[in-house]
């Protein structure tokens, strides 16, 4: 696959990964790469993001997802490569599940 190929990331971040402003972070590095997709808080205390687009901007996106934000505490990134489906229009925050 090449890194201009749309692919698909899910990916689930564990850590001080809520409260600290996560999904905002997030939402704003997926749109700033022009990817679809959403972030959305767990029940278990991780967040969950499932993104897509270009894999080059997949890429950078992962490596911001093992950063987070200043507040944040990521603890460890477990991503998984997908193929796109093309079903998102846009990102967005999801409601908790």
């Amino acid at each position: 696959m090449s890194q201009d190929e749309n692919a698909r990331l899910h990916a689930i971040i564990e850590g001080r990964v809520q409260a600290v402003g996560f999904r905002n972070f997030v939402q704003q590095n997926a749109n700033a790469m022009d990817l679809t997709g959403w972030v959305r808080n767990r029940y278990d205390g991780t967040v969950e993001v499932i993104a897509e687009g270009p894999r080059r901007n997949l890429e950078n996106l992962l490596s911001h997802l093992r950063r987070g934000p200043r507040s944040a505490n990521v603890m460890g990134v477990s991503p998984q490569w997908q193929a796109a489906t093309g079903e998102f229009d846009r990102f967005q925050v999801r409601m908790t599940r």
